[in-house]
């Protein structure tokens, strides 16, 4: 286990909105885990990211929180940073 501090940010958008913040989100770095919940507050899916991950590698994470977007009104981003 690594010493690295981390911090979570909670963002409560509409479904449609999801998969935009979550691109943004990676634009920023630092991001160590999306955790994606419904109303209820139950997990959707988690996503861990690893240093490195972009592009391509990413793309079956899109296309599982834009089906995921599609079916939930609101949804719960909670964002894990690396400090």
């Amino acid at each position: 286990m690594d010493d690295q501090k981390t911090r979570t940010e909670e963002f409560k958008l509409d479904g449609g909105k999801v998969l935009d913040k979550i691109k943004e989100l990676l634009h920023e770095g630092n991001i160590r885990r999306i955790i994606l919940k419904n109303e209820d507050g139950k997990t959707l899916i988690e996503i861990p990211l690893t240093v490195g991950l972009v592009g391509v590698a990413l793309l079956p994470v899109f296309a599982a929180v834009g089906a995921i977007a599609a079916v939930v009104t609101r949804a719960t981003i909670v964002v894990e940073k690396a400090e």
